[in-house]
């Protein structure tokens, strides 16, 4: 069932987030970790791609690996930066060959490595391009990010709005949020959002706090912004493994219980391709 589909027959939707491991370890430990989330009957699973396509060929393989030895819904991620149409074209045949009917179609960033990078010139500058390119194709679900707090390249909140409202209008059929740790910030999004005609279904992304620096890092990346509370719990546990991950998981299940409360159509977690936070969450939330 195509992810749309979903969010039509059941809610919540609950779903997980990985990234390509770099070794052949990693990939052990990965599929331990979904194989330990499975379970929990996630609607999806999505898997990233790195700045500027670099796991292009790992992303493409493990999505579609997931998707036909585990009998997943897997969606693959899709930066456009640094591709040109062509090289689109040639990801969407080989995940639509694989199996794979579902993509969350993203700008992306340049490579961290190389300062020279530049676009081509018949490449896609903005999401809302490559949203257009797969939509005329007609093969793919298409999902798209969005920043409850503005993106942080974005001169203002209105601007912002005005971008995500192109980039749905061009075929978007969900919208995944970045992190957040501020349940307001979402719901005030979530409102202007609405308000702009945007009617797609709108899901809250949550990294639950792996470590006191991680999630400090991601903020500054992401332009997040921290509750006195919490910025003050983080400032108590830096420095203890054990009560860094007591206060993720506390954080991070108060906050979907009111997102759920609040009717979202479903969660996305950020697992950092960990289980054990994501399903103690998950079980602090709905038993077993």
């Amino acid at each position: 069932m195509a992810i749309p589909e979903l969010f039509k027959a059941r809610k919540p939707v609950i779903s997980f987030e990985f990234f390509p491991p770099k070794t052949d370890a990693g990939y052990r430990a990965l599929f331990e970790t979904i194989e330990e989330l499975k379970p929990l009957s996630p609607g999806y699973v999505s898997i990233t791609m790195g700045a500027g396509g670099s796991t292009r060929e790992k992303t493409v393989d493990l999505t579609i690996e997931i998707t036909k030895k585990l009998g997943l819904t897997a969606m693959a991620h899709l930066p456009c930066t640094g591709f040109r149409p062509h090289e689109i074209g040639s990801i969407l045949d080989q995940l639509y060959a694989g199996g794979v009917h579902d993509v969350l179609a993203l700008r992306g960033d340049p490579p961290k490595d190389d300062p020279s990078f530049t676009i081509p010139n018949d490449g896609f500058q903005y999401a809302n391009q490559l949203v257009e390119y797969i939509a005329d194709r007609g093969q793919f679900s298409i999902g798209a990010a969005c920043c409850p707090e503005v993106h942080p390249q974005a001169p203002d909140a209105a601007t912002d709005l005005a971008n995500l409202k192109r980039k749905v209008d061009a075929g978007v059929d969900f919208l995944i949020s970045q992190l957040f740790l501020d349940n307001a910030k979402f719901f005030d999004f979530v409102e202007r959002a609405r308000a702009a005609g945007i009617t797609v279904p709108i899901v809250p992304g949550i990294m639950p706090i792996a470590t006191v620096s991680g999630i400090r890092r991601m903020a500054g990346m992401n332009g997040t912004s921290f509750p006195a509370e919490l910025a003050q719990e983080l400032d108590r546990v830096d420095g203890d493994d054990e009560a860094t991950y007591a206060l993720g998981v506390r954080w991070a299940t108060m906050q979907c219980r009111e997102l759920l409360d609040r009717g979202v159509p479903g969660i996305h977690f950020y697992t950092l391709n960990r289980s054990p936070a994501s399903r103690e969450i998950h079980r602090n939330l709905f038993g077993g």
